[in-house]
């Protein structure tokens, strides 16, 4: 089964964030968010950081955080690892693609969501 962290990830339904969470879990994938104020996203126990998702491959890291605290959070994605960055709309910027690039990271700049085969649109 894949897996995806998902950084910013949000209790709140009308949100990105959020809404990402269920598409990914929709289309099987093992899906750990990340949220330094939450215990639980749509019933799933959710992480202060990338650094605490258990051990384990982590296929994709898809963003929906605001670029300037995506550069803060870049070191602990190139250390914990992954098979794709995806930055959603709104969380790139061409510094952090740079820097993204730069730390070895394989960048992927489009929506998460619409790349599982659903439409965020369909997600209420």
């Amino acid at each position: 089964m894949p897996t995806v962290a998902i950084l910013g990830a949000s209790t709140d339904r009308s949100k990105y964030g959020n809404k990402s969470v269920r598409a990914h879990q929709a289309k099987g994938f093992t899906v750990y968010p990340i949220n330094p104020k939450a215990d639980e996203i749509e019933g799933i126990k959710a992480f202060a950081s990338i650094a605490d998702v258990p051990a384990g491959t982590i296929d994709r890291v898809s963003v929906y955080l605001p670029p300037a605290i995506g550069m803060k959070v870049l070191p602990d994605i190139a250390a914990r690892g992954c098979g794709e960055l995806w930055l959603n709309p709104g969380s790139e910027s061409d510094e952090l693609v740079a820097e993204a690039e730069r730390l070895g990271l394989n960048v992927v700049q489009a929506c998460s969501i619409v790349d599982v085969g659903l439409s965020p649109r369909e997600l209420p």
